[in-house]
């Protein structure tokens, strides 16, 4: 979006840089700046039913009254649709800490401007402002907190559950190469339902694997209908350690390939690590027979679940997926640079393909692309898509 079809909050102690800030707003063409001393003014300002709606917030971290980390708590509780640029002269692995936490609190972060703030930093950030965090994804506000268990299974009884898909691209040509189908909830009251709603809470009463299965049925369905109509992608669906404790998982996995008439060298099974794994014997045995049989297995959330590199040791994953929070701004923080890089090298040497998550710019694309990342997979390419849309997206897709 350009600043001209924006609504600004500049949050500052020191009057000349907030003026400074608000001139450079106004010459690029803002709709309007609005101004505030520290975070207790500026949610003053928000709370002010009569005044147009603030877009984005740019807001320095130490302010008398109410600090910057004190206001995104209040922003992320309240404001959570306003998009937040964070402006600080602090050391950069602090603000980085201030980011996560901002992020944590739920608030749409563009990213953080190092002080003296520079217009071309700016427009950069601002250009984000959709690209955070897409309206179609989010989950309808209208809907409950949170479902209980016998509402999630009678969606599933009721087949209101449906794979949503997302493309991921090879890096170097720009070929998109496979799909991840993601669980959505297609709720007649609610509209589109985010994972976060269900996952857990099956998964904490042992019912996921009637979610993964519907899922995993309906994705089988899609990969066959990909590649009737040309497009031989790989797809690729979740599965839980949890659900491996499960001796004949692989051969039911197995069966649904089978009545799909899906080859299982097409089918990726990410294994996510939402939960330690209890019963290691039984879940090497399925991920070792899996894997024998032509399915790929992807180490999923990598660097963020139970004991990752124990797990990428004892397990034949051809896959290993660099988590989004790893990714998302890693362009401009050192500390998660290295990370991300160290993990694609990791990859390399173990000789597995390298998948980066969360990928939301054209500037986290080109790092990527230089660290010689094999796959990206993020908005920046497309959001997840019901298969309709998808098959529409594969006969038209290009990116370079």
């Amino acid at each position: 979006m350009k600043p001209d079809e924006l609504h600004f909050l500049v949050v500052e102690d020191d009057d000349f840089q907030r003026e400074t800030l608000a001139d450079m707003l106004l010459s690029m063409g803002a709709k309007s700046v609005r101004q505030a001393g520290d975070g207790k003014q500026a949610l003053e300002i928000l709370q002010a039913q009569s005044a147009p709606a603030v877009d984005i917030v740019l807001s320095d971290l130490e302010m008398p009254e109410m600090d910057g980390m004190e206001y995104f708590r209040h922003m992320g509780s309240h404001y959570a649709d306003i998009s937040l640029i964070i402006m600080s002269a602090l050391d950069s692995a602090l603000i980085a800490s201030v980011e996560e936490m901002a992020r944590a609190y739920g608030i749409r972060l563009l990213g953080a401007i190092e002080k003296p703030v520079t217009r071309s930093r700016l427009q950069t950030l601002i250009a984000q402002h959709e690209a955070v965090w897409p309206k179609q994804e989010r989950v309808a506000p209208s809907g409950p907190a949170s479902f209980t268990l016998e509402d999630i299974l009678d969606g599933l009884r009721k087949n209101q559950f449906e794979p949503f898909y997302q493309p991921k691209v090879n890096i170097a040509s720009g070929q998109i190469k496979g799909v991840e189908a993601l669980a959505r909830w297609i709720h007649p009251e609610h509209g589109v339902i985010g994972p976060y709603a269900f996952i857990a809470v099956l998964e904490r009463n042992g019912k996921l694997d009637d979610l993964t299965f519907t899922i995993l049925k309906k994705a089988a369905s899609a990969c066959r209908q990909l590649h009737e109509s040309g497009h031989k992608l790989s797809m690729a669906v979740n599965i839980s350690l949890t659900s491996l404790t499960d001796t004949a998982l692989a051969n039911r996995i197995t069966q649904v390939m089978h009545e799909a008439a899906v080859d299982p060298r097409y089918f990726i099974l990410e294994v996510t690590e939402t939960a330690a794994m209890t019963d290691v014997a039984h879940a090497l045995e399925n991920l070792a027979r899996l894997r024998m049989r032509g399915f790929g297995l992807s180490i999923d959330d990598y660097g963020t679940g139970y004991s990752s590199m124990q797990q990428i040791s004892r397990i034949a994953f051809s896959e290993l997926k660099i988590d989004q929070t790893f990714v998302r701004s890693f362009s401009d923080n050192e500390s998660l640079r290295i990370i991300v890089q160290s993990s694609i090298d990791l990859a390399h040497k173990l000789r597995i393909k390298c998948t980066a998550e969360g990928v939301e710019t054209e500037r986290d694309w080109s790092a990527l692309k230089a660290m010689r990342c094999d796959l990206a997979q993020g908005y920046f390419i497309a959001k997840p898509m019901n298969l309709e849309s998808l098959l529409e997206f594969c006969g038209s897709f290009g990116i370079s």
